[in-house]
């Protein structure tokens, strides 16, 4: 069902009209195949990794980024493979920041976003940022802007591994299709992130806790930035990648089980970093049924894969279909590094979408 209205968020648009807006930006561009190129699934459930060069068991030629960047068929292809895979990653990978914004605009692009939908400036990125407004760096010394400074954590103040997942900027009406990350100052060891598949996430779920589920809608709010703008007085930023992401408020409405139009499957979509109650569920139900459904994300292991990074390392996921968490784990060194985020298409849940098993298994029979 389509997402239901608060009094301090914009109406949302009828599920109809979101699915027609769609794939409007078509840009007549032939997917090429990828599978012809060195690469292995990390997990079955998720993340796919492209090697360096073939292997004695692999002797499919190597594919790099820049080969993908320049063939507008290969991030096409791409763009698919990362939707269906939730995460994918390349190993040497020279790739600069404004190429990072490049790559992840023209994978929404080609999976059909909306033509004002763009890149996304995060709330707390300050004008002047190093690598200009629509690149947010990531470190473990600040959030975003240096002057968000982080406290330095002692290991009995590290914030719980299970608290740390999320997908990116879910606080806003419309959040982001693709994201990419190069961690570009490394510690010698740690720092590893992981990620887990939304669509094996609601594929674990038994099938009347499925049904449940879709029909509610979530609240989503960016407290955390809030309550650091706050404390130094300043405002977010405001036209963050859409029309539709204005305002201070930071807080918004999306259905709880969420499809992806690349892919037509259904994943969960709500996660412990922004989502703060179900809005159909009084108080103690809502936080009984989010507990268990955050929990449902962080203890399945078989749902995840855990990346550690190298020199020049480069990762790609899908936020509409996937949750990650940086592993706390690196005392007194810097872990930093350049994350571009594409915004896509509002969140909508289609009664006629499928699940990732029950297609993949219709597939197979055909």
């Amino acid at each position: 069902m389509a997402p239901v209205a608060v009094a301090t968020t914009p109406t949302a648009t009828p599920v109809d009209v979101i699915k027609a807006g769609v794939g409007a930006l078509n840009l007549g561009v032939e997917a090429a195949d990828l599978s012809v190129y060195g690469q292995f699934n990390n997990t079955p459930a998720t993340g796919t990794e492209f090697r360096v060069a073939p292997t004695k068991g692999d002797t499919r030629p190597a594919l790099t980024i820049k080969e993908v960047l320049a063939d507008d068929a290969k991030l096409k292809a791409l763009g698919r493979l990362v939707s269906e895979r939730g995460v994918v990653f390349f190993r040497e990978a020279e790739i600069t920041p404004d190429e990072q914004k490049v790559l992840v605009d023209k994978l929404g692009k080609f999976g059909g976003k909306p033509a004002d939908s763009t890149l996304h400036i995060h709330p707390l990125t300050l004008p002047g940022s190093q690598h200009g407004d629509e690149i947010s760096v990531i470190s473990n010394q600040f959030v975003f802007d240096g002057k968000f400074k982080l406290d330095e954590k002692t290991p009995l103040k590290r914030v719980r591994g299970a608290q740390q997942w999320h997908s990116d900027i879910t606080f806003e009406n419309v959040p982001s299709d693709y994201a990419s990350l190069v961690i570009r100052t490394l510690p010698q060891v740690g720092g590893d992130t992981l990620w887990a598949s939304a669509y094996e996430a609601y594929d674990r779920l038994s099938a009347p806790t499925q049904k449940y589920l879709e029909g509610l809608t979530a609240v989503h709010k960016g407290q955390v930035f809030l309550d650091l703008a706050s404390k130094l007085k300043v405002e977010v930023r405001e036209h963050r990648g859409s029309p539709q992401n204005i305002g201070q408020d930071l807080e918004t409405i999306h259905p709880v089980v969420r499809t992806n139009p690349v892919t037509g499957w259904k994943g969960l979509f709500v996660n412990r970093g922004f989502t703060k109650r179900i809005v159909e569920l009084s108080p103690s139900e809502s936080d009984a049924i989010l507990e268990f459904l955050f929990d449902h994300v962080a203890a399945n292991h078989d749902i995840q894969v855990r990346f550690r990074w190298e020199e020049n390392s480069l990762a790609i996921w899908d936020n509409r279909s996937s949750f990650h968490a940086a592993t706390q784990d690196v005392d007194g060194v810097t872990r930093e590094g350049t994350r571009s985020v594409s915004i896509g298409e509002r969140p909508y849940f289609d009664p006629a979408s499928k699940s990732r098993r029950a297609d993949l298994g219709a597939r197979a029979l055909a």
